[in-house]
């Protein structure tokens, strides 16, 4: 396919041709784009989704300013590191200053220790995980029951996007805990 031809296709909304050119020809680019912006851990289908969802924003408007005057791979590359350079610092809070669990404070049938217990239970499973993003989302959406839109203010996105973070965040976290588990278990099995 030329150039022009993808960028049709994506304006298209050619799944085929979008998940090949985003997972596939553009992955090395993109993780290159992630190390050059990121000086943290960026999930690539989260950076991949948002990148997308502002290159099909206003009917596709960025895409379809692609001219030809350069491969496509060059031109995403510029349209890329530009947006996230300016994203970057609002893309994520690394070090939140928000009390852990304080929806656990509404609950009077927890008592004091057990509570504490939690919250030591949950802060050391927010430090295996490698995404600090995931973590944010997971205390102000879950933990602090804040308004998503709020929310994906905060983190520089759309409502549609947070939720898939989100869902992609506590899968994440969800693999955490097993893997804490088993290595628990392992442990007393001994």
């Amino acid at each position: 396919m030329t150039d022009k031809e993808i960028i049709e296709a994506l304006i298209a909304r050619d799944e085929r041709v979008t998940k090949r050119f985003f997972f596939g020809d553009c992955r090395p680019l993109f993780l290159s784009i992630i190390r050059y912006v990121f000086s943290y851990e960026v999930d690539y289908d989260e950076f991949v989704n948002e990148f997308y969802l502002y290159l099909m924003e206003n009917d596709a408007y960025r895409l379809r300013q692609f001219e030809g005057r350069s491969s496509i791979y060059q031109w995403m590359k510029v349209i890329a590191i530009r947006y996230f350079i300016a994203k970057r610092d609002s893309m994520i809070d690394n070090e939140s200053k928000d009390a852990l669990l304080e929806s656990v404070a509404h609950n009077e049938t927890v008592d004091g220790e057990n509570k504490m217990t939690v919250k030591i239970d949950i802060e050391h499973l927010f430090t295996l995980m490698p995404n600090r993003r995931y973590v944010y989302v997971i205390r102000r959406l879950v933990l602090q029951e804040a308004e998503p839109k709020i929310v994906a203010q905060e983190l520089g996105t759309n409502v549609d996007n947070l939720y898939n973070i989100k869902k992609r965040a506590i899968a994440a976290l969800t693999e955490v805990a097993l893997k804490e588990v088993e290595k628990y278990e392992k442990e007393i099995g001994k």
